[in-house]
């Protein structure tokens, strides 16, 4: 495991901690599914509106957020990289399908070390899920 993973872990596993992180679901009828080895971040389900901090992004990869929502609505989603933000953009929530929405960011736009996604969900019922991925 990289370095920058190990300290991703790290970060992940003290917000869970404290209680800011999500807590999963079940992996049966999660909207994304893990993103493996490249993997940053990944809330595999949260309802309504919430986000997360975490740490060991690298600057000199590309760096792919994805989010995936159902349940109606719609929820907008916001990236800052060290205080400066990076995506924006919105995702449509079907009912009884998911919705995807994906931005890619050049190598260079999210710095190295820490970066908070922010989700807005437009209905307190809507279930999203978000990955944020680095490769190799």
């Amino acid at each position: 495991m990289s370095a920058r993973k190990i300290i991703a872990t790290a970060m992940l596993t003290a917000l869970g901690m404290a209680g800011l992180a999500t807590t999963p679901a079940a992996a049966a009828d999660g909207l994304l599914p893990h993103p493996g080895p490249e993997g940053l971040v990944w809330v595999e389900e949260m309802t309504g509106d919430g986000g997360v901090a975490s740490g060991g992004a690298w600057e000199k990869a590309p760096t792919v957020l994805t989010v995936a929502c159902e349940g109606g609505g719609s929820v907008a989603v916001k990236m800052e990289s060290q205080q400066r933000q990076v995506a924006d953009f919105t995702v449509d929530c079907p009912t009884g399908t998911a919705g995807v929405g994906s931005v890619t960011m050049d190598a260079g736009v999210v710095q190295s070390g820490s970066f908070t996604i922010r989700v807005d969900a437009s209905d307190e019922h809507i279930r999203w899920s978000l990955t944020v991925t680095q490769p190799e």
